[in-house]
């Protein structure tokens, strides 16, 4: 199994917490998102992800792309410590945590949209925080009512790491590093702080990978 990844990629990062969570043994291959122009960008790795984005998982010569479908394939290919339990109504409501983070504010903080800020709109680094900023905290208030009025325990579904919390604590982290206002979002981070004290979480961190900086 191998996936192309980048340390401080919240996508990669969210695949990175499943492969741990399910004890699965991967080979990390780095694709630097800015050394060069772009190491995705290059015509080898469109070869892998048309898209020339990380994650890009290859498993048993099937490549999936997408950090959510690579989550749910791992789930479906290798069901222990399953990581959308319940019934249809808690996974729905999972992948509703889930799908706000990857659709609702991890487009508006990526990498690619802030570069054409800058470079199309001369947006200044100061500015184009306030607009990271702006869209992170919007989106994290709303997970947190997601999960406040769902059957959060220690983590956002039960007593149990779930895909919600895959998704949540990479965004946490990208909010974090641009000293994002996460003062209205008590039940997030204390979910955060439970998934922190887990090896699989620690393990997956940016600062912890072979590529990190």
């Amino acid at each position: 199994m191998k996936l192309y990844t980048f340390f401080r990629s919240s996508a990669a990062y969210r695949v990175r917490i499943a492969l741990n969570l399910k004890g699965l043994t991967y080979e990390q291959v780095p694709v630097h998102l800015t050394r060069n122009g772009g190491e995705q960008r290059t015509d080898a790795y469109r070869q892998i992800n048309p898209n020339a984005l990380v994650p890009s998982l290859e498993d048993g010569g099937a490549v999936i792309n997408q950090s959510l479908a690579i989550v749910e394939y791992l789930d479906e290919a290798y069901p222990q410590v399953p990581l959308l339990p319940g019934s249809a109504a808690d996974r729905a409501h999972l992948r509703a945590i889930a799908l706000t983070i990857a659709c609702d504010i991890h487009p508006l903080q990526n990498l690619r949209v802030l570069t054409y800020l800058s470079r199309e709109f001369q947006v200044d680094e100061e500015r184009r925080n306030v607009w990271f900023r702006h869209w992170v905290k919007n989106g994290l208030e709303a997970v947190e009512r997601m999960v406040a009025r769902g059957k959060p325990g220690k983590f956002a579904v039960g007593d149990t790491p779930t895909l919600a919390d895959i998704f949540i604590v990479p965004q946490l982290a990208n909010a974090r590093r641009v000293n994002t206002d996460l003062s209205g979002i008590p039940t997030l981070l204390r979910i955060d702080e439970n998934c922190q004290a887990l090896p699989a979480f620690q393990q997956a961190a940016p600062k912890a990978q072979p590529d990190a900086e």
